[in-house]
């Protein structure tokens, strides 16, 4: 039976970091937690793209993760917060992607999470930029970003080629929390840190099962 090209993804936007580490994120590097583990949230905020074949173009998905030790160890404990914008049929095309069932690199990533506690859908409002700006999921995450303007022109630090980058070359800008609120009770996931790690990239993503008889 023939595979259809139609069961991969093509996603395409950014990916935001907010976390309880020191800046810049030692795990964005692929090095230990500061205090051994992190608090944190992964905005993708996907400004193209379609899973499944369906246009999931200007949704956001949210990764509210405890990591427990070197973040590409794996074992994270995650609430995964849909976009309260997407239909039922997006929403379910997004879990499918993001939660491994279809394959390709979104899988690998979605290996990390030991334990995925739920999935929540919210208003999201994602307006951040090279690190600045706010991330808000109604009722969940409330994150107020400030970039690192730390060379002579006045422009946001940066680095680049780290672990988690998906686009070669693409700047990840580097800023701090002005404010960061994880409200998650239910799910034993409140916390509350100021100053600390926010980094933002270009993400992509893409894997089309080959068609097999």
């Amino acid at each position: 039976m023939a595979t259809s090209r139609s069961e991969g993804y093509d996603l395409e936007g950014t990916m935001l970091e907010i976390c309880s580490c020191a800046t810049p994120c030692p795990c964005f590097i692929g090095e230990d937690p500061d205090g051994g583990e992190c608090f944190g949230v992964i905005a993708f905020n996907l400004q193209r793209g379609s899973a499944r074949g369906i246009d999931v173009s200007g949704l956001t998905v949210v990764n509210v993760a405890h990591i427990p030790g070197n973040a590409l160890e794996g074992n994270w404990r995650s609430v995964l917060v849909v976009d309260a914008k997407a239909s039922d049929e997006q929403c379910d095309a997004l879990l499918d992607a993001f939660g491994g069932k279809l394959g390709g690199p979104l899988a690998d990533m979605a290996s990390l999470v030991g334990e995925l506690v739920a999935v929540e859908r919210a208003a999201i409002r994602h307006e951040a930029q090279e690190a600045s700006g706010q991330l808000l999921a109604e009722g969940i995450i409330e994150a107020e970003l400030r970039p690192i303007q730390s060379s002579p022109d006045g422009s946001t630090a940066t680095l680049y080629d780290s672990a988690f980058t998906t686009v070669k070359g693409a700047p990840a800008y580097i800023g701090k929390s002005r404010r960061y609120r994880v409200n998650l009770p239910q799910h034993g996931m409140t916390w509350s840190w100021d100053g600390r790690n926010t980094i933002q990239t270009a993400w992509k993503m893409e894997h089309q099962p080959s068609a097999a008889a």
